[in-house]
């Protein structure tokens, strides 16, 4: 059978025996026919809230919490009409924030691509720092006397909007909601104890979780404590047009696209397999390595202990070069080491979340990547296999491991998270 993976912005077609392959993707919801409509009808009719317009004050400073490039939303089209509810407010008070957490700052041309031409001439847009002192302020504590490190642009403004992406979290369960807040906008030190070991080592933080979830837990106590006046989410398909639309108050609204995002996502399946092949649902997903444990994490869900991951994705933008992801695992020998690093008492180091996670996963499944943007020298640095021609490994895997191998494929990598049907392999609330 021909299975067309997500792969970069092209694609990527593979041939596979069709007898011994299970194909799962999400649910497919159209997209809405006017979107436009639609997110206005969420501003005009929000959910536990009163009209967007009707709670802004001319005399409002203005905050908007938008997605970095790593993420699907379309933002362009889902801030102008945001922007005209906003009309009363002069533009100099109005500031769009990019919340990128300890990701690298957006370039010119990709805020252009983001949010559109026009808003970037018309709009100050700032991208979040989390490790510029001077971008940052205070605001409580959350966990055992943690300080609340927040973007001073948003605390000191009186009116703060989130705008968001509903799908599910390989850690903190969903996204969108209160992620726009913290780890978005968040200082490093916040960060560092909303991904820290123990938190992250949690079996409540996966995919899907929400109400036991320690880290969500601790998202919401944030985002509650410093404020968000009105909220927007939206769920997309895998053409990215939006499927729906969720505004109003923070919590209410992003519980109702939780419960949209895990009817489309979320697939059970009978028994685990010998071998997952996965993605990171192409571009702009699929930009580096550090984004693709996702993918890989979503794979884990359903491999049996010993078999074989192989995930599917370009690495344009490297491992990446910033963030200390790539160094960490170079400089380790491999899974355990890394585990006992991470685990360390005092151990707190930036992107320690993304190597604990991928070693969890190596403990339990060899893990290949399929990679134009990676060469097999830093595919390896990085403790994983490389692999040019997928065809020819999976059967060898399926020789290795005899006639009654299985093979499992997400073409569009953490947009399906499988599970098992068992109630203590779900991993869904």
């Amino acid at each position: 059978m021909r299975v067309e993976l997500a792969y970069g912005r092209t694609g990527l077609s593979v041939d596979l025996p069709e007898d011994r392959t299970l194909v799962i993707r999400p649910t497919f919801t159209p997209g809405i026919r006017d979107e436009a409509d639609a997110i206005r009808a969420g501003l005009t009719k929000p959910i536990n809230s009163p009209p967007l317009r009707e709670i802004l004050s001319p005399a409002d400073r203005v905050a908007i919490s938008v997605c970095d490039v790593t993420r699907a939303i379309p933002s362009y089209r889902v801030l102008p009409p945001i922007l005209e509810e906003l009309e009363r407010v002069p533009v100099r008070e109005v500031k769009i924030l990019i919340a990128t957490g300890t990701h690298r700052a957006c370039r010119p041309a990709e805020l252009e691509e983001m949010l559109g031409s026009d808003v970037v001439k018309r709009y100050e847009v700032i991208n979040h720092s989390a490790a510029e002192s001077e971008q940052l302020k205070q605001a409580g504590f959350v966990g055992p006397e943690v300080p609340v490190w927040l973007n001073r642009n948003w605390l000191d403004s009186t009116f703060r909007i989130t705008t968001g992406f509903v799908e599910p979290h390989f850690f903190a369960g969903f996204s969108g909601g209160p992620k726009m807040v913290a780890p978005g906008l968040a200082g490093l030190e916040t960060i560092l104890y909303l991904h820290s070991a123990p938190l992250i080592a949690h079996p409540d933080s996966t995919w899907g979780v929400v109400d036991s979830n320690p880290i969500h837990s601790a998202v919401r106590q944030i985002a509650e404590q410093t404020g968000v006046d009105f909220a927007l989410d939206v769920t997309l398909n895998r053409e990215q047009r939006i499927t729906g639309v969720f505004a109003g108050e923070l919590f209410a609204e992003h519980r109702q696209a939780v419960i949209a995002a895990r009817k489309t996502a979320m697939r059970p399946v009978d028994d685990s397999f010998d071998i997952v092949v996965t993605t990171n649902s192409g571009y702009p997903l699929d930009q580096n390595l550090y984004q693709t444990v996702k993918g890989i994490s979503a794979a884990a869900r359903v491999v049996r202990p010993g078999g074989t991951i192989i995930c599917v994705s370009e690495c344009s933008d490297g491992i990446p070069d910033h963030g200390e992801y790539g160094r960490l695992l170079a400089s380790t020998s491999g899974p355990d080491e890394i585990l006992a690093l991470v685990h360390k008492p005092g151990f707190l180091r930036q992107d320690q979340w993304q190597a604990q996670i991928q070693a969890q996963i190596q403990q339990r499944a060899e893990v290949y990547i399929f990679s134009e943007g990676l060469s097999p020298e830093q595919i390896r640095n990085a403790h994983l296999l490389p692999v040019d021609d997928l065809e020819r490994l999976v059967d060898e895997k399926l020789k290795q491991y005899g006639a009654d191998a299985r093979i499992c494929v997400l073409p569009e990598g953490p947009q399906t998270i499988p599970y098992l049907k068992t109630p203590q392999a779900a991993g869904v609330d």
